[in-house]
Formats: structure tokens, sequence, C-alpha cells
């Protein structure tokens, strides 16, 4: 007797409901069945597999080795299915775009233009703090396209198999403040204006707590406060005056937080799409380009900024 995939599941829903009657209930099988079912495994396999007690079925030694194999193929095999079935399903649907995204404040604006520009194409949206997870997706066939950010001084992990397009070559990255904070009433924040300050950072964005860390020690703060959050809770606390934070020049200001460039940009990131195909990333970097720079439009910050700085240009070219 050969084992096959429903001869593993059965085992493991034995081991599951501890109960040849559960399991089988659970199968969708007589119990007598399941039984048979079983000592023909155990006979297959040369030995018993579970120990039957009143309270139940319990693995033998034998029987656990046993799970530990079965479980994973059980597993990867319902994930075979699930995924065949919605690939198919998005087949019957028609064409499918899946983006794969870091935080933007270009992903309206892209996905608005994306819709009139691919004409019965339906897109999806996945957004993940790790520009290095969205990029193996795209390699792994999982996604199509991802728009992600470098942060200076931290490589990604770019797979060999990738094609890459720079939107921008180096962004600045501004800080959030609280709207009453001393230093907010300049146009340009120091850093050593900021000395006093708690920063906060989320850890799970690839690169930043070292970019961050590392700006902070050269401008002298060699032992920087930096609590770890997600910038949800970033913005309440910096709106309360708890800490500050960096955020994209894209960021908007809100009547209890500005937002303000730093004095000198020692910190930037690198902005890049990445496809499995030029063509694909012919189809989508136009729509990008001119839903980043009107979302750069729609900053005075960074509008400022870029005027101060001889790019106003960039801003300006793209077709809106």
């Amino acid at each position: 007797m050969e084992l096959e995939v429903r001869h593993l599941r059965a085992l493991c829903a034995i081991a599951d409901t501890g109960s040849l009657h559960k399991a089988a209930r659970q199968l969708g099988m007589s119990q007598p069945s399941l039984t048979t079912q079983l000592r023909r495994i155990e006979q297959a396999v040369g030995g018993q597999l579970f120990a039957r007690e009143r309270t139940g079925c319990r693995p033998t030694p034998l029987g656990r080795l046993a799970l530990s194999r079965a479980r994973p193929l059980v597993s990867e095999m319902r994930a075979l299915i699930s995924e065949t079935k919605a690939a198919a399903a998005l087949a019957a649907e028609g064409p499918h775009l899946r983006i794969g995204s870091t935080a933007s404040r270009a992903i309206p604006g892209w996905l608005r233009r994306l819709r009139v520009h691919l004409t019965g194409t339906e897109t999806s949206l996945q957004m993940d703090v790790s520009a290095n997870a969205l990029l193996r997706m795209v390699a792994d066939g999982q996604l199509d396209i991802a728009f992600v950010h470098e942060v200076e001084g931290s490589p990604l992990r770019l797979p060999e198999a990738l094609r890459t397009r720079v939107l921008v070559r180096r962004e600045p990255q501004f800080v959030f403040l609280a709207a009453d904070h001393p230093a907010a009433a300049q146009s340009v924040v120091h850093l050593s204006d900021l000395a006093d300050d708690r920063w906060m950072v989320d850890p799970t964005v690839d690169g930043e707590w070292d970019g961050l860390v590392r700006v902070l020690r050269e401008a002298g703060q060699l032992n920087p406060r930096v609590l770890h959050g997600d910038y949800l809770t970033a913005a309440s606390l910096v709106a309360t005056g708890e800490v500050v934070t960096l955020c994209q020049p894209t960021s908007r200001a809100r009547p209890d937080m500005a937002v303000r460039p730093l004095h000198g940009d020692p910190l930037g990131v690198r902005l890049l799409v990445a496809a499995r195909t030029e063509r694909e990333l012919d189809a989508v970097y136009g729509e990008l380009e001119a839903a980043y720079w009107e979302a750069a439009r729609q900053a005075p910050a960074y509008g400022e900024w870029l005027l101060r700085t001889g790019r106003a240009g960039d801003a300006a070219s793209p077709a809106a």
C-alpha cells in the first residue's frame, strides 16, 4: 500500500481530535471505514501509530514521527489547492495586476490612474513595511509589481531575476513634530534643535532604525533615545509632544503636527519599482511617476524644499 495525501490527512485528523469518531466526522466518513484505513496505514509503515485508550487515541513515538512529516505535507497541499483555486478565479475574472508597496502618498493617485490606463484590468494592493519581503514576493510570482523605498546605507536584497526602475534617486526624509514644538517655528530644523527629544521609529521597516541611529550619532547624539512603535502610534505621540519621528516629504501637516525638512538633508531614501519584466514596468511606471509628483505638489513643505534646492522642475515635468 502506498500512502496518499488522504491517508496523511486522516492521521492528522485523528491526532488533532484525539478520537476516531470525531476524526471520522471531520473527514466525512464512517468510523469503521476510518478504523480500517488506519489499520492499513499501520500495516504499510510497519508499526502502531496510535495507542487506543479509553480517553481516546494518543500518538505513539512512531506516530509522532509520522505526524512530524505528515503535517507539513498536508499543509502544503492545502495551500496549493487554495492558491490554485484563487489563481483560477482570477483568470476567470480577466487580467489582474497584483501590486505590493511600502507606505506612500502616491498610492491613491497611482491606483486611480491605473484604473483609467489599464481598462478592464483588476488591480489588487498589498501593503508591507518590509521592502525586502515585497521584492521576494515579486520574484516568487506572488506579486507582479513592487514599489519600495531603500534607506540610505541599508541596501535592499534585490533578487537577480527582477528588473528595476528608479523613481527618485534620493528623496530627503523630513521630520514630524508637534505644532507647538519650539523648532516648528523654523522653516528648516537642525538635529541639534531636537537633541532633547525622544524619537520613535518602526523597527520592522527595513533599514529605518539603522539609518536614524546613524544620522543621530553623526550629529553628536551618541546615545539617542529611540522608541520602537508603528507610525500610527508615533503620530499620536508626536501630536502630544512625546516624540518626534521621521516622515516622508510628501506627508501633510495637521493642526497639531508640523512637517519640516532637516538641515542638510542627512537621511535620504531611494524610491524604485521592481517587476519580473521590462514590459510590466512599462505598464505602470508612467502612472506612478505622475502620481508621485502630484503628491509632492500637494505637500507645501516638500514644494518649498524642491524650490530651494532647484528641483522644482522634477515636480512640474510629469503629466498630471
